[in-house]
């Protein structure tokens, strides 16, 4: 699902999909309330087994579920390092 983080006319990487990764809350759940970045892996790959909604908020979680499956997730620390120093 990393293909969420490329715009489709041209493939090129859209960096405000990771922003809304480090920035979006959880609107529901067990996790309702945390940044969609914080969500621990264990709850992302039962969200994975159960299938991701086909909106936006599912198009975050299976690509975080992604980045950090894949260790990645140092990406996530470098938006959020990047936002804090208004380099983003």
């Amino acid at each position: 699902m990393i293909c969420y983080l490329y715009g489709v006319e041209n493939m090129q990487p859209d960096p405000k999909i990771l922003v809304d990764i480090v920035q979006t809350k959880m609107p529901y759940g067990k996790y309702k309330g945390t940044i969609i970045a914080d969500i621990p892996v264990h709850y992302l790959e039962w969200m994975a087994g159960k299938g991701f909604t086909k909106d936006k908020m599912g198009m975050l979680l299976s690509t975080t579920f992604e980045i950090k499956t894949n260790g990645l997730g140092e990406i996530l620390f470098m938006v959020r390092k990047s936002l804090r120093q208004g380099r983003f």
